[in-house]
């Protein structure tokens, strides 16, 4: 491949999903990519790319970001974020919204629906503190594929035991054949939507709790602040925003602020005259298996 070809590949991904592709990467690119050369029955790498610079390649790029794209996602992943949404965020803001018990929750970038079917898992476990709620749980993601298989809720073997009590699996799932279907009234919990993070997103309204996980990284620094400043418009003045592990809004943007004890956790700067949040002190994730 050469350099101008991996240049253009580069541009073409960071114009259309914020993905920076490092140097390096041709690896990459042949391992991602080569399904679809062989799809549509080209005969290398480089005859994709000389297809995705002719007028009227709109669908092939769209399948080519697709392709790059990291879809990697796994039930209850990382613990810490959803022991926080537990112990601090429902706590919170049950309080704050005891007049009006209303909640938004936004699930960016939340690949084949693990995450976002997570929280709901989470909410049937505190049913007894959000009864008679209303609860919007939103996943939003730039690929119309791994959005299908979320709405379908249907996982494998493997899936399924990454990171999940088997207690919550035999609660939450049915099992057909060698697949695990998440069950139908969790399923209606969750609405799934397109969305590319670097296009407007205030159609979506306002939310109290946004997670926005492990998405920053592939971004540069420019495109990361833009994110966070528009995330910031659609939060909640004492709502919650979830990064991942490896990521920080520090030297970013100065419009949010990390709760304190809360690895990951985040609210907006000028939230420091809102009520203290409640203690950032966790308990283990085998409580999640109590009786709801």
């Amino acid at each position: 491949m050469q350099p101008s070809e991996y240049e253009f590949i580069g541009q073409l991904l960071k114009k259309r999903s914020g993905l920076v592709l490092a140097p390096g990467k041709e690896y990459l690119l042949e391992s991602r990519l080569t399904p679809i050369v062989r799809e549509r029955g080209l005969a290398s790498l480089e005859a994709l790319i000389a297809e995705l610079r002719k007028l009227g390649s709109e669908p092939l790029q769209a399948d080519v970001t697709e392709a790059m794209t990291t879809n990697e996602s796994f039930f209850l992943r990382d613990n810490t974020p959803f022991e926080l949404f537990r112990e601090v965020m429902v706590p919170g803001l049950t309080e704050a919204r005891r007049i009006q018990r209303k909640m938004r929750i936004w699930c960016a970038a939340c690949s084949t629906g693990q995450e976002p079917y997570s929280l709901a898992m989470c909410l049937k476990e505190m049913s007894d503190k959000v009864l008679n709620w209303s609860i919007d749980i939103i996943g939003t993601d730039l690929s119309g594929e791994v959005l299908e298989k979320a709405k379908a809720g249907m996982y494998s073997q493997f899936e399924v035991q990454r990171g999940m009590p088997v207690t919550l699996l035999v609660k939450y799932f049915q099992q057909h054949g060698e697949m695990w279907q998440v069950d139908a009234a969790l399923r209606a919990m969750v609405q799934y939507r397109s969305l590319n993070l670097l296009e407007e997103f205030a159609h979506l309204g306002t939310f109290d709790i946004v997670y926005c996980r492990n998405v920053l990284i592939y971004f540069d620094t420019e495109t990361k602040g833009d994110v966070l400043r528009r995330i910031a418009a659609r939060l909640a003045p004492d709502g919650y925003l979830v990064l991942g592990a490896a990521e920080t809004v520090i030297g970013i943007t100065d419009m949010f602020a990390p709760v304190p004890g809360a690895k990951g956790l985040y609210r907006r700067a000028d939230a420091a005259a809102q009520p203290a949040a409640p203690s950032a002190q966790v308990l283990p994730l085998t409580s999640i298996q109590r009786a709801g």
